[in-house]
């Protein structure tokens, strides 16, 4: 029987970089004008991102009167590459095949098609016609967490390796000026940017890399449903995205953390590692204050938001790539992403040297 399921790769994917000042300067600050462009202009400075990733543009390429179907065929065109190269990479971190993977998971909320992203690579990357799939659609940031939990199940009851792939193009879904206008809008086009995460989950601990996937835990708040949304309209996806997003976590995180931990004999000092999605400053803000850590303990979370900036699902693997990139890496790590619901997912990681 297999005792865990273990993280043993991890691949990333990008698009072309650009920086947060030329993106506003080069677009956007032409979108605005007045006391609205003093005000989207703050906004973008205190956003945290200084670089950000667009598979699509808007320095180059318009889509802001693109139809939906328009933005969903080039989705097609710009994911599968983008998906091909982080799943690549993290099979070759792993020391495995494409074909001997027995699930493949994939999560997007910025794009959908059939035959989709699963079927495609699933194809593309070689795997075996007995592949499972599974697609995660529409759960925006805190998908990676659900989706790596799957994976770990079934690794664990079929003894055979996982891929978990996130591959999110936001730059698709610049809304047209009527709609920019809006505050939730400019926060929105101010923050979100495209990546690719993947990562192989595989029985057991002789692997490279070694984070045991100890369990993921969930909370929600039906209560504040309103307060985040991504709705499919003619001219793409909209996000809706409520300023008092921080004060519902706020409520929340401390006790899914402290539960979580308390269920494995330990406490939030016992913690070494913190992946926390960089869903934007205040966010990182909240979950540093309610659970009482320190700047040092969420600096790669404002890193990544700063390099790449928020990238929806891959972000919070963005954040475990940095930490066990370390000359030293964290032998306890958690992971924390913040979606939709509101729900707040929570993730414990282990390395195979450390017992609960």
């Amino acid at each position: 029987m297999v005792s865990q399921a273990t993280i043993a790769g991890v691949g990333v994917a990008l698009p072309p970089a650009v920086r947060q000042e030329e993106v506003w300067s080069g677009y956007f600050a032409r979108q605005h004008s007045g006391a609205r462009r003093v005000l989207a202009e703050r906004i973008f400075a205190n956003s945290g991102v200084r670089t950000r990733q667009a598979a699509v543009s808007p320095l180059l390429e318009d889509v802001s009167d693109w139809s939906t179907e328009r933005r969903m065929r080039r989705y097609q065109v710009e994911a599968v590459p983008l998906g091909k190269e982080a799943a690549s990479r993290a099979l070759t971190d792993a020391g495995l095949t494409a074909d001997e993977i027995g699930l493949f998971a994939v999560c997007s909320c910025t794009g959908y098609a059939t035959p989709g992203l699963d079927i495609l690579l699933a194809r593309d990357l070689g795997m075996a016609a007995d592949v499972r799939r599974l697609f995660v659609g529409h759960m925006g940031c805190y998908a990676a967490l659900p989706a790596l939990g799957t994976a770990a199940d079934f690794v664990l009851a079929q003894g055979r390796p996982a891929l978990l792939l996130c591959a999110e193009l936001t730059s698709l879904h610049l809304q047209p000026p009527g709609v920019r206008a809006d505050i939730q809008q400019i926060v929105s086009h101010a923050l979100f940017s495209d990546a690719a995460a993947a990562v192989v989950v595989t029985p057991g601990d002789k692997t490279r890399f070694g984070y045991a996937v100890r369990e993921v835990a969930a909370v929600t708040d039906s209560t504040t449903a309103d307060h985040m949304t991504w709705q499919v309209t003619d001219l793409g996806f909209r996000m809706g995205l409520s300023p008092r997003v921080p004060a519902v976590l706020a409520v929340h995180v401390r006790a899914l953390v402290v539960d979580l931990l308390a269920r494995h004999g330990l406490e939030i000092g016992d913690v070494d590692g913190w992946a926390v999605h960089p869903g934007g400053p205040k966010i990182l803000d909240v979950v540093r204050d309610e659970l009482g850590l320190d700047e040092a303990a969420i600096a790669p979370s404002r890193e990544v938001l700063a390099t790449y900036g928020n990238c929806s699902s891959p972000t919070v693997l963005l954040v475990l790539d940095a930490l066990r990139r370390r000359a030293a890496p964290p032998r306890r790590v958690l992971m924390l992403a913040f979606g939709p619901g509101l729900t707040l997912y929570g993730t414990l990681l282990e390395t195979s040297t450390v017992t609960a």
